[in-house]
């Protein structure tokens, strides 16, 4: 069997992956081989975080909550139970980003929230 030549494949090929890992230290960017592996690597955990970051904002956004509910005379654990009985269906996404933008807003859910709570 002849002997082929993949030049231009090849070339190619370790151009892609050296230009996926242009901003990795040392040789991570410079060597075909350490890169390729660099590479599998950051390919990984980039698909492991954009999970991970899906629960690293509910919890900044539980934080922001609670510590907004404290604010107004409230613990975060109560709030929520006097939203759900209240009947208030807001997600922790927007109620975050109302304790923040709208403080005003945001007090008027908890007063809401504790008028439905049992005294």
């Amino acid at each position: 069997m002849a002997r082929v030549k993949g030049g231009t494949t090849t070339r190619r090929r370790h151009k892609a992956v050296l230009k996926a890992t242009r901003g990795h230290r040392a040789a991570r960017s410079r060597r075909y081989r350490v890169a390729r592996e660099s590479l599998i690597h950051a390919l990984a955990y980039s698909t492991a975080h954009r999970r991970l970051k899906k629960r690293t904002n509910r919890s900044l956004q539980i934080v922001r909550i609670n510590a907004a509910a404290r604010a107004n005379g409230i613990n975060y654990a109560n709030l929520i139970h006097g939203m759900s009985l209240a009947g208030i269906e807001l997600d922790r996404k927007s109620l975050a980003e109302l304790a923040i933008r709208e403080p005003e807003g945001f007090s008027e859910v908890v007063k809401l929230a504790q008028t439905a709570l049992p005294a």
